[in-house]
């Protein structure tokens, strides 16, 4: 994964619980680098191993830091200054969320060793939607609804969602049902 995300997770971790967790975690971790950089490619352990010391630190189960992770993401790449890169693949959220790939195809241009994941989105009404999420990376999906999360604030769109498949479970691929009605 990119430093990008390693940094995300670092800037979560310390503007949460502060610098001496972001030290304890780091360390658990076995991550000796002393900054992320954005553009560089990290393998994929490291990031699993940071999310692994997290959850052991924090005391809390790997699929919430993830999902934590996730919804923070949205707003820290925001921050970072990806915002117009955000809003120019929707102007709401189901419009977003149909455009994920193409915007992942986007920012490939700029991160050329990026390994995105797909989504596609099925059975679309006025008020909801299916989610289809595949990954060559396990273990990910409740970061995808940190994801949806974050995003359902960005767009000021409540909703809810189910993991309704699950690889895991052994589903070929995760989906997530949308419901927008959620107020």
């Amino acid at each position: 994964m990119y430093g990008l995300v390693n940094k995300a997770i670092e800037d979560l971790v310390r503007s949460k619980f502060g610098d001496a967790t972001w030290e304890q975690i780091k360390h658990k971790a076995g991550v000796e680098e002393e900054l992320f950089i954005s553009m560089d490619s990290y393998p994929d352990d490291v990031t699993y191993r940071m999310v692994a010391a997290a959850s052991e630190v924090l005391g809390i189960p790997a699929a919430q830091v993830l999902e934590a992770f996730g919804e923070y993401w949205v707003v820290y790449t925001a921050r970072e200054g990806y915002s117009d890169t955000l809003t120019m693949f929707g102007d709401t959220l189901p419009t977003f969320l149909t455009n994920l790939d193409t915007m992942h195809a986007h920012v490939g241009t700029v991160f050329p060793n990026l390994k995105p994941p797909s989504f596609q989105c099925t059975d679309i009404t006025d008020h909801s939607m299916r989610l289809h999420y595949y990954s060559e990376r396990a273990g990910l999906a409740p970061m995808v609804v940190g994801l949806l999360k974050g995003l359902s604030t960005m767009f000021k769109r409540p909703m809810s969602v189910v993991h309704s498949a699950s690889r895991d479970a052994g589903a070929n691929h995760d989906e997530f049902l949308i419901d927008y009605t959620v107020e």
